[in-house]
């Protein structure tokens, strides 16, 4: 098979073992068929959320209750944010 690209040069810090991990399980011939199984898989997550993302704006646009003030709206998500911080469960 041609190439039909250029090499390119990434920096993987810790990741490197991992890559190494996968070509000697023998589940990849080389490291840029681990590079190129993960890009694919960032590009299926990636169009996973999209696709969810645009699901609920239809249904958000889609739903029939009234609209709520944008003031109101960050108000609740302030308290909540505030509630979570007291109990410490925001991951801050």
């Amino acid at each position: 098979m041609a190439r039909t690209s250029r090499p390119i040069t990434v920096t993987l810090g810790d990741l490197h073992g991992h890559v190494e991990d996968r070509v000697k399980s023998g589940a990849y011939a080389s490291a840029s068929e681990v590079i190129r199984a993960a890009v694919r898989a960032l590009d299926r997550e990636e169009a996973a959320l999209d696709a969810w993302l645009r699901r609920r704006v239809e249904e958000a646009m889609a739903d029939p209750r009234a609209d709520l003030p944008a003031k109101d709206v960050l108000a609740r998500v302030r308290a909540g944010h505030g509630q979570r911080r007291k109990a410490g469960t925001d991951g801050a």
